[in-house]
């Protein structure tokens, strides 16, 4: 008995499709709705290609208090700029890196004893800060914004299929520089700026070395230490800038006689 040409001929061409898919898009090159993902979204992108900042250092330069509140008010009242503002606060006013605040979960914050709980510091160190009062009145409505999401990071993904997912540094940093530059900030605006005014602050405020070195996570006083002289020069300025007038004698003249 032989199968119709026809017949034969679909269930082969079908085949063909089903193993040349197989082959050309591997699971990994796609989303949870089984679309094509960007070549950018991959990991093996950037293979090979250096970054365009390899080497380049950026010296410390903390936006004053005048441009970090520009920069909040442009931020706008949507959802995105509500969280964007609750991760300047985060930053700001407790001196945390940007990769503890997006590991934060909605648990790790304490308003009544004013604390937020870092599980993730820098070399897996746990530790707990502390934040102002005035800061937690600022977040307050990210706070009651994140209620309505799903379970999951505090500082979430707000649209999509992975809504309620971590945000991503890369997406925060982006935003924020957009958000500095339509702010008319003249300066680079990056997260980890934000704790550097932290630490000058609370050095300014008279604030003992050893709470700002258990504050940031410093495994040692040294490197707090260190830290601040890099980035508050502001005794030395006064010291200089206060200097007296330079005395001469009074027989001595500015101009040479005629």
């Amino acid at each position: 008995m032989y199968l119709p040409l026809r017949s034969w001929w679909v269930d082969d061409v079908v085949s063909i499709n089903v193993r040349r898919e197989d082959v050309m898009q591997p699971a990994s090159a796609l989303d949870r709705a089984g679309r094509r993902r960007s070549p950018a979204t991959l990991a093996t992108f950037h293979q090979g290609h250096a970054p365009h900042n390899k080497g380049q250092r950026y010296p410390p330069d903390p936006p004053t208090v005048e441009e970090i509140i520009a920069v909040m008010r442009t931020a706008g009242d949507d959802a995105d700029g509500v969280r964007l503002r609750a991760l300047i606060i985060s930053l700001w006013r407790a001196g945390l890196r940007i990769s503890e605040a997006l590991a934060l979960a909605e648990t790790d914050l304490d308003p009544g004893r004013g604390a937020i709980l870092v599980r993730q510091g820098k070399g897996g160190k746990r530790r707990e800060v502390g934040m102002d009062r005035w800061a937690w009145e600022q977040l307050q409505p990210w706070i009651e914004l994140r209620k309505t999401l799903p379970v999951g990071a505090f500082f979430c993904i707000l649209y999509g299929s992975t809504r309620g997912h971590r945000c991503g540094p890369a997406g925060i940093r982006a935003q924020l520089h957009r958000t500095a530059a339509t702010a008319g900030v003249r300066r680079r605006f990056a997260p980890h700026q934000l704790r550097h005014a932290h630490a000058v602050e609370m050095s300014r405020e008279g604030v003992p070395l050893v709470v700002i070195q258990r504050q940031l996570g410093h495994a040692e006083l040294g490197v707090t230490s260190a830290y601040l002289r890099g980035i508050d020069n502001t005794e030395i300025i006064h010291a200089v800038h206060e200097r007296p007038t330079p005395m001469i004698p009074a027989t001595a003249r500015l101009t040479p006689d005629a």
